[in-house]
């Protein structure tokens, strides 16, 4: 006879995830869910609410500021442990729920799991329209939290208790499925929170989580294998799912055994310590120099853990004639632009296809080549990041990028081993790809996947959360810092110290250069082009602000104060925000097109111009 206890459907939900644990990649057994962020409003307040706090020692409650914040700082967590925990997010229904639905679309991009846990409105339908409740004339069964749907892997709204003995497992098992990993929501209807229901011992003492490793085919391994035995010229893109399956190792191993350069994609970048001979460095629109003019001579491209998205491809034009294969945990990605698949985890498919290649090596001229340009390419970031300041001119983001880097109270100057760097939109992205470097997995955090402005600071707090070892560095444009800055307080709260650098250049630099690079003029971008009749220009003080939601802040006048502010910011305790202000200048040295789209008619004949750039560039691109 099965063992039973009465419980409400939120109490029994609560229970399953305090009580689930996974086995780590280095064998540890720790929590799957490290804590619950949520804010409550009347629709899980009273339900969901009661459950979590008896659940409290075993599984934490964190409160935020902000819904879509609290699901990116769940979002970084995940990503900071290589998918291997994650936290959940609970929410009122109403905009405390469609607040999450553009972090559930971060999640969905870059394949990280969240489990996301909205109210919904009366399944009874006895009180509608409640508060919120968004009222549809067509279908009786729509609720605001049906916009989930396109952007979670997993979606189903609990109309019955009963029904979370088969939803949650469900859910759990897309987030811990290496292939079909992402975002999951439960939609539960405020009603039904409360219900109870005999719920069965065995849901409250769940398995332990253990992550399985897909092997290749014995067919595809072997069209991979004599793939890259007709390459002279290889190169590896390493994706962000070299990280996830923690196989830096494997690809140090399989470089080092074959002889084969390696690029980086944003979310790849960590992968290969930065120093290490063969790592060429970042690849794409934003790569750096040598490692593209390498990707456009490159024979067979042997692609390991990344979906190609354009930034890492140039819009497909960067290595459009060079052979592809691609060793992908998910068939979708490993099979895109005809490529030779390898379906498999990276760590398995890495060794497997190391030890069937046997002593097949690369080109030694093409190995050397590759090392030397590694080392130019790095020799080039040093002049870069520590180029003596020119006077009455502001610094640029390589210059603060090297006064962070070299900020350690050691004085060692590589602080790779010790900082997370965290980053998500704007010029900032192609500045640290290129320059930032990272000796360590994960040391680089970038959200480069739905570039999602705001991601930055709540990201941060999710890392710090994940990594509390470590310095988390949020380096953030202004524009990002205003759309959401709210975490920054949680973080205070939470006594969980994050340091961020803004970096302020008055406004959306970066989209203006593509504004004007696109042949229109600069308008409604910097906030001195943005001021009305009437209006006032626009006069933030970031310290100020900082300080007001209980940071220490400073705005530090150049790169040398800077660099002396972010020493005594790593000997702090709490958060500390350092702005700086800078030009719109950036490395320009290295990238590859893109594919914008330009107007084919226009008044104006630098719009014309840029036109006719956009179709030559576009005969380039793989087809």
């Amino acid at each position: 006879m099965t063992t039973t206890q009465r419980l409400t459907l939120s109490q029994a939900l609560v229970k399953h995830l305090a009580a689930l644990k996974v086995e780590m990649h280095d064998g540890s057994i720790q929590p799957y869910c490290g804590g619950v962020f949520t804010i409550f409003g009347h629709g899980n307040v009273a339900g969901f609410g009661e459950a979590l706090w008896a659940e409290r020692q075993a599984l934490p409650t964190y409160r935020a500021h902000n819904e879509q914040g609290m699901a990116h700082a769940a979002i970084a967590y995940s990503k900071a442990h290589m998918r291997q925990r994650i936290m959940a997010v609970s929410t009122s229904i109403g905009p405390g729920a469609t607040n999450l639905v553009t972090a559930a679309a971060v999640a969905h991009v870059n394949r990280l799991p969240v489990l996301l846990l909205p109210g919904d409105t009366f399944a009874s339908r006895a009180p509608d329209p409640v508060l919120q409740q968004v009222e549809s004339f067509q279908q009786g069964d729509l609720s605001a939290n049906d916009c989930f749907r396109p952007v979670t892997r997993f979606f189903d709204r609990i109309t019955r208790p009963e029904q979370i003995l088969t939803a949650l497992p469900r859910a759990i098992q897309i987030m811990t499925d290496p292939a079909a990993c992402g975002p999951v929501c439960l939609a539960l209807p405020q009603d039904i929170q409360t219900h109870a229901f005999d719920c069965p011992e065995s849901f409250l003492h769940p398995e332990l989580i253990q992550f399985r490793r897909p092997p290749p085919d014995a067919r595809e391994l072997q069209k991979a294998v004599a793939l890259l035995k007709t390459a002279k010229q290889p190169l590896i893109v390493a994706g962000g799912g070299v990280l996830y399956s923690h196989a830096g190792e494997a690809l140090r191993a399989f470089a080092e055994a074959h002889g084969v350069p390696v690029v980086e994609s944003h979310g790849g970048k960590s992968s290969l310590a930065w120093d290490h001979p063969l790592n060429l460095g970042a690849i794409g629109v934003d790569g750096a120099p040598n490692a593209n003019v390498l990707a456009r001579e490159a024979d067979v491209v042997f692609a390991v853990g990344t979906r190609l998205q354009d930034f890492t491809t140039g819009s497909h034009a960067l290595f459009a004639n060079a052979r592809l294969l691609s060793l992908n945990v998910q068939s979708f990605d490993a099979s895109k632009w005809s490529g030779t698949a390898l379906v498999a985890d990276a760590l398995v498919g890495l060794q497997a296809l190391s030890a069937a290649l046997g002593t097949w090596a690369a080109d030694g001229a093409w190995t050397a080549r590759a090392k030397h340009e590694a080392a130019a390419w790095n020799a080039r970031v040093t002049e870069l990041t520590t180029a003596a300041p020119q006077p009455g001119v502001l610094p640029y983001d390589a210059e603060v990028i090297g006064a962070v880097r070299d900020s350690l109270n050691d004085g060692g100057g590589d602080s790779g081993v010790h900082d997370v760097a965290i980053c998500a939109a704007g010029t900032l992205p192609a500045e640290l790809h290129k320059l930032w470097r990272a000796s360590r997995p994960g040391n680089y955090h970038m959200e480069y996947g739905y570039s999602c402005m705001g991601y930055e600071i709540a990201g941060g707090l999710g890392v710090k959360l994940a990594r509390p070892e470590q310095e988390v560095i949020v380096l953030v444009g202004d524009g990002s810092y205003m759309m959401m800055n709210s975490e920054l307080a949680t973080s205070v709260m939470l006594g969980k110290k994050i340091i961020v650098v803004v970096l302020d250049n008055r406004g959306y630099g970066c989209i203006q250069r593509l504004q004007t690079a696109s042949g229109s003029p600069a308008f409604n971008n910097l906030l001195d082009d943005c001021i009305g009749e009437g209006g006032e220009a626009s006069s933030i003080d970031f310290a100020l602000h900082a300080r007001s939601m209980g940071a220490d802040s400073v705005h530090v006048a150049n790169v040398a104060e800077l660099k002396a502010a972010m020493v005594k910011a790593r000997a702090a305790t709490r958060s500390q925000v350092l702005v700086i202000d800078t030009t719109h200048t950036r490395t320009t040295e290295g990238g590859c097109w893109w594919e914008v789209a330009i107007p084919e008619v226009s008044a104006r004949s630098e719009v014309l111009d840029a036109h006719a750039r956009y179709v030559a560039g576009k005969q380039e691109q793989r087809v």
